[in-house]
C-alpha cells in the first residue's frame, strides 16, 4: 500500500472556514496559532480581489485570528501571479478595486484604457455602468479577458451580493467572449499557492467549505482535501457530488491537534 505522507503544509480557504463575514468561527483563531506554533508552512486562500493582503490581515484581526500578511493568498494575487508569466510588463485595463489594481503594480503592469493586453475583471462593491461598458469595448477590440473568479454571488449582512462571475456573465453575453477564469476552482490558484511556499502538493492539505471550487481545485491539484460543515455545503449535499474531499469534520476546530501536532498524518 501506498504511504500517507506527512502534512508539511496547509492551506486553507477564509470565508466559511474561518470568519462569517466579520466574526471568527470557533476553534479558527486556535488553528491559526496552532499552525504558527508547529512551523508549519501555511497560507489562507480567497477568491475576494477587493481588499489586499494588508487589507486581509487588519480584517481578521479584527475577528480575532492573526495571520501574518505574508501568509494570505488572494485570487488578485494568483492573477498577477499569472499575468507576469504570460505577458511580462503588460497592460491592463481593471474593473476591480484596490486589491487587484494593488497586485497589477506590484508586477510592473501599467493600467490604461488604451489599447490594454487585458480586460481584468475582479470582485468590487461599486460596479459601474460605464466602466462595464468600456471592458466590452475593449474586449470587442481584441484585449483579452480575464476574471479573477467565476463566483457568481457573495454573502453580505443585506443579503446576497452579484460577484465576479454575475458581471463576467453579463460581458460575455454582450461579447460573445468568455473569461479566462483563476480564481478557485481553477487549480492554477492551489498551484501558484504551493509555488509562492515552495511546497510539494503530496504534503499539502486544502481546508475548505465548498465542494464546487475549494475541494474539486485541491483534488484537480493533487491535493489532500478537508471539507468543513460551517460554510456553503451542508452534510447531506456532499454526496450529490460524484467526487469526494479526504475527510469531512465538523469545523476547523476540529483540526487543531493535527496542526499543532507538527508532523501529523491524514
Amino acid at each position: 500500500m501506498e504511504t500517507v505522507r506527512p502534512v508539511e503544509t496547509w492551506l486553507t480557504d477564509m470565508d466559511g472556514v474561518l470568519v462569517h463575514e466579520e466574526d471568527a468561527i470557533p476553534g479558527a483563531s486556535d488553528f491559526i496559532e496552532a499552525l504558527k506554533a508547529s512551523g508549519k508552512k501555511f497560507l489562507v486562500l480567497t477568491n475576494n480581489s477587493i481588499f489586499t493582503p494588508r487589507d486581509l490581515r487588519a480584517r481578521l484581526l479584527g475577528s480575532g485570528i492573526d495571520v501574518p500578511e505574508e501568509s494570505i493568498w488572494t485570487s488578485a494575487l494568483a492573477t498577477a501571479d499569472f499575468l507576469a508569466d504570460q505577458r511580462p510588463g503588460g497592460t491592463a485595463y481593471v474593473v476591480g478595486e484596490a486589491g487587484m489594481t494593488t497586485a497589477l503594480h506590484e508586477i510592473g503592469y501599467v493600467m490604461t484604457e488604451r489599447d490594454p493586453d487585458y480586460v481584468v475583471l475582479g470582485e468590487t462593491r461599486t460596479y459601474s455602468f460605464e466602466a462595464i461598458t468600456k471592458a466590452i469595448r475593449l474586449i470587442e477590440a481584441g484585449s483579452r479577458f480575464i476574471a479573477t473568479n467565476p463566483d457568481p454571488s457573495g454573502p453580505s449582512p443585506q443579503g446576497t451580493l452579484p460577484a465576479t462571475g454575475s458581471v463576467a456573465a453579463l460581458i460575455s453575453t454582450a461579447t460573445g467572449r468568455q473569461p479566462y477564469y483563476i480564481g478557485k476552482p481553477n487549480p492554477l490558484m492551489m498551484r501558484s499557492a504551493l509555488n509562492r511556499l515552495e511546497a510539494h502538493s503530496e504534503t499539502t492539505v486544502m481546508i475548505g467549505d465548498r465542494m464546487d471550487t475549494d475541494i474539486i481545485s485541491g483534488l484537480e491539484a493533487g491535493i489532500r482535501t478537508v471539507l468543513v460543515t460551517t460554510g456553503s455545503t451542508r452534510p447531506d449535499m456532499i454526496d450529490t457530488f460524484p467526487y469526494r474531499p479526504t475527510r469531512v469534520v465538523d469545523s476547523v476546530a476540529d483540526l487543531v491537534e493535527l496542526a499543532r501536532a507538527g508532523s501529523g498524518e491524514m
